[in-house]
C-alpha cells in the first residue's frame, strides 16, 4: 500500500471545509490564514491522560491549535505544561500508558487517532519529521553519522554505496555541516553539540517531510549555533512545509514563529499571532514569562516572582562594589594549555589567557564551543595543569601546584555544574548531598546536617524537598541543591558552568536571582560561564570573551555590550535572539 493510499484510508472526522480551531484559550486571538483549505495538522480539544499505579494524571486538557503549510507555530510554557505531550500526540509517541482523546487530531485531513502500526510507518520520518532536544541521546553512539542518515533514508544495508554516500554528503551539506564527506564515517560523540543537532535535523528532513516537529532543538547550544539552526529551520519551512516548534526560549520564538500558543498546566491560556501575543500579552501567565527573560531592560532588577508568587518583582538589584584599588581575589596570568591530537599534533585550548576576579564580583565568560571555556574552568579549579602561566588565589600560587599543597584551600573554590543530577549520588537525599559539602569545611554528623538544613532553607528548599531523592526533584530544585552543596563548603568563589542553560525561563529567573542573593548574603565571588549572552549581561560585572583559546575582548559588561570592539564579539551579540523583535512586528503592523 502506498503512503498516499494509507493516508487516504482514514479521512478526518471533520470536513476540510469546516472552520479552523481558534485556540479555545483565554485571550486567544486567531492566527491561521485562510489561503490554504486544510492545515497540515489540526489539534482540536486534545486531552491526554496518563495512568500510573492506579493514579490518573491529566497532562493536556483541551488544547487546540493548527499548523499550516509555510508557517511556524510555537508551543511555549514551562516544564509540565503539556508542550511535548501535545506534539507527540501528532506522531503517536505518548506511550502505552497514555489515553489520547480529541474532537480532532489530524494530519493532512487524516484522523491519526485511528492509525495503526502500518499507518505510522508510512508517516513517521516520511511525512512527519521529528527533531528532539538531546542529539547525543537521540543518535546511536555505535553507528556512524552516515548510517544514521542512511536509515532515515530507508537504507539499512551494511555498506554504503558510492551513490548513497554522495546523497548523504549532500544532505549533510544542506544543513550546514562543513566537510560533510569526512563526517559520514564519524560517530556522534566525535562531533560538537551544534554538529550533532545538525545531523539530527538532517535525519528529520531526509525524506522531505511536509510537517517538521522540533522539540527544544536549540537548548544548550552556543548563541551562534542557535542562530544557524534557527535560520536552517526557517529555511526548511517552504510553501508546502510547516513547522511545529516547542521551546521555552521566548526570544527564539519571537524571531521564528508566526503564531504561538502559551500553555500552562495542560491548558492554552493565550494564543494568536506571535507579534501580538509576545508584543502585547494579555494573560498574567504570559506576562510573567516575558518579565522573567533576562533582557537589556531587565538588567538591575529581579526576574522571579515576589513572595506572593503573583507578580514579578521589579525591585532594583543592589550589587556589592569591590573596594577601589583592591588586589584581585583570583588572577590568571598568560595561561596556555594544549592537548595532543590523534595525528601526533597538538590542539591549543588556551593561548596566554589572563583574567582577574575581585572579591564580591561576577566575571562572565562567553565563547563558542571549542573557545576554551571548559579548559579555563578546569584550570581555575586546579583540575587541569597549565603548560605555562599561573593562577593565583588571594595573591598566593594556586596553579600549577601539587594537589597536596592545594588540599587545605580547595574548599575555597566550588563548582556549580550544568547537569547537577549527573554529579549527585542517586542513593543520597538532597539533605545528605548538601551535608557532604559541609564535611569539606570540617563539619561532621549533626552539625553537618544542621548546616545543610540551614543552607537548604537559604536557597528555597523545603523540608520535603530536602528529604527527597534528587531524581524526584525538578531541574530548578536540583540546581538549588547544587548551589547549596557548593555553599556548604564555605567557598570564596563559585565557578558556575552553564548552570541555567536547560532550565525553563521562570526557573532560570529563580536561579539567577538566587545566585545574586548568594553573592550578596555570603559575599561570594562568581565565575559564570554561559552561551546565553542575555544571561551573562544580566548577572556579570565584567566579561571575558574567548575565541579559539584567546581573549579577544574583556572589560565592563555594559561597555562591551553597548560598544563591542572586536568583530567576533559583535557577531556573538548579533546572533542573540531578541524578544523585542515581536514588539517590532507589532509596531510595524500598526
Amino acid at each position: 500500500m502506498t503512503e498516499t493510499a494509507v493516508l487516504a484510508e482514514h479521512p478526518t472526522r471533520l470536513g476540510a471545509d469546516e472552520a479552523t480551531a481558534d485556540g479555545t484559550a483565554t485571550g486567544a486571538r486567531g492566527g491561521a490564514a485562510d489561503a490554504v483549505a486544510t492545515p497540515l495538522a489540526r489539534v482540536s480539544d486534545l486531552r491526554v491522560d496518563f495512568r500510573s499505579r492506579g493514579v490518573t494524571h491529566s497532562a493536556v486538557r483541551g488544547i487546540s491549535f493548527d499548523v499550516w503549510p509555510g508557517r511556524v507555530h510555537a508551543l511555549v510554557g514551562e516544564s509540565g505544561s503539556g508542550k511535548s505531550v501535545s506534539a507527540r500526540s501528532l506522531v503517536g509517541l505518548n506511550g502505552r500508558d497514555a489515553r489520547v482523546r480529541a474532537q480532532e487530531l489530524s494530519y493532512r485531513g487524516n484522523d491519526v487517532l485511528r492509525f495503526g502500526a502500518h499507518h505510522w510507518r508510512a508517516v513517521r520520518g516520511k511525512q512527519i519529521g521529528l527533531v528532539l532536544q538531546d542529539a547525543l541521546q537521540s543518535l546511536d553512539p555505535l553507528r556512524t553519522v552516515g548510517k544514521e542518515v542512511a536509515e532515515a533514508l530507508g537504507d539499512t544495508s551494511l555498506v554504503l554505496s558510492a551513490e548513497r554516500r554522495a546523497q548523504i554528503a549532500a544532505l549533510l551539506a544542506s544543513v550546514g555541516i562543513p566537510d560533510p564527506e569526512s563526517r559520514i564515517d564519524q560517530h556522534s560523540f566525535q562531533l560538537s553539540g551544534g554538529l550533532r543537532q545538525r545531523v539530527l535535523i538532517a535525519t528529520a528532513i531526509a525524506r522531505q517531510p511536509r510537517l517538521i516537529i522540533a522539540d527544544e532543538p536549540t537548548t544548550a547550544l552556543d548563541t551562534t549555533i542557535q542562530r544557524e539552526i534557527l535560520e536552517l529551520m526557517r529555511t526548511a519551512v517552504r510553501d508546502e512545509v510547516g513547522l511545529l516548534l516547542i521551546s521555552h526560549d521566548l526570544s527564539l520564538v519571537a524571531e521564528i514563529a508566526d503564531t504561538v500558543s502559551v500553555l500552562e498546566n495542560g491548558v492554552v491560556v493565550e494564543a494568536g499571532e506571535t507579534a501580538e501575543v509576545l508584543g502585547d500579552p494579555r494573560h498574567p501567565y504570559t506576562q510573567k514569562l516575558l518579565l522573567a527573560v533576562p533582557t537589556a531592560e531587565a538588567r538591575g532588577r529581579r526576574l522571579s516572582p515576589g513572595a506572593a508568587g503573583a507578580t514579578v518583582s521589579t525591585a532594583a538589584v543592589a550589587d556589592p562594589e569591590p573596594p577601589a584599588g583592591a588586589a584581585p581575589l583570583l588572577r590568571g596570568d598568560r595561561l596556555s594549555v594544549a592537548f595532543p591530537t590523534g595525528t601526533g599534533g597538538r590542539r591549543v585550548a588556551l593561548d596566554e589567557v589572563s583574567f582577574e576576579l575581585h572579591a564580591g564580583e561576577t566575571l562572565g565568560v562567553v565563547g563558542e564551543s571549542g573557545s576554551g571555556k571548559t579548559t579555563l574552568l578546569r584550570t581555575i579549579l586546579g583540575l587541569q595543569r597549565p603548560d605555562s602561566g599561573t593562577v593565583e588565589l588571594d595573591g598566593t600560587p594556586w596553579a600549577p601546584l601539587a594537589e597536596r599543597a592545594r588540599r587545605d584551600r580547595r574548599h575555597e573554590l566550588q563548582l556549580v555544574p550544568q547537569d547537577p543530577l549527573g554529579s549527585f549520588d542517586p542513593r543520597y537525599t538532597a539533605l545528605r548531598l548538601i551535608a557532604d559539602g559541609a564535611r569539606v569545611s570540617g563539619l561532621r554528623g549533626a552539625a553537618a546536617r544542621a548546616r545543610a538544613a540551614e543552607l537548604g532553607d537559604a536557597v528555597g528548599l523545603s523540608t520535603r524537598m530536602l528529604a527527597a531523592s534528587p531524581r524526584s526533584l525538578s531541574g530548578g530544585q536540583r540546581q538549588r541543591v547544587a548551589i547549596a552543596r557548593a555553599l556548604a563548603a564555605d567557598p570564596r568563589i563559585l565557578v558556575c558552568d552553564e548552570p541555567v542553560s536547560a532550565l525553563d525561563v521562570s526557573v532560570q529567573a529563580q536561579v539567577l536571582d538566587l545566585l545574586h542573593d548568594v553573592r550578596r548574603d555570603f559575599g561570594t565571588s562568581v565565575v559564570f560561564v554561559s552561551h546565553d549572552l542575555g544571561v551573562i549581561y544580566h548577572v556579570s560585572d565584567r566579561v571575558l570573551v574567548l575565541k579559539d583559546g584567546q581573549v579577544v575582548e574583556t572589560g565592563d559588561v555594559v561597555d562591551i555590550y553597548q560598544d563591542p570592539q572586536h568583530p567576533y564579539t559583535r557577531r556573538l551579540l548579533d546572533a542573540v535572539p531578541k524578544l523585542g523583535r515581536a514588539r517590532e512586528r507589532t509596531r510595524s503592523a500598526e
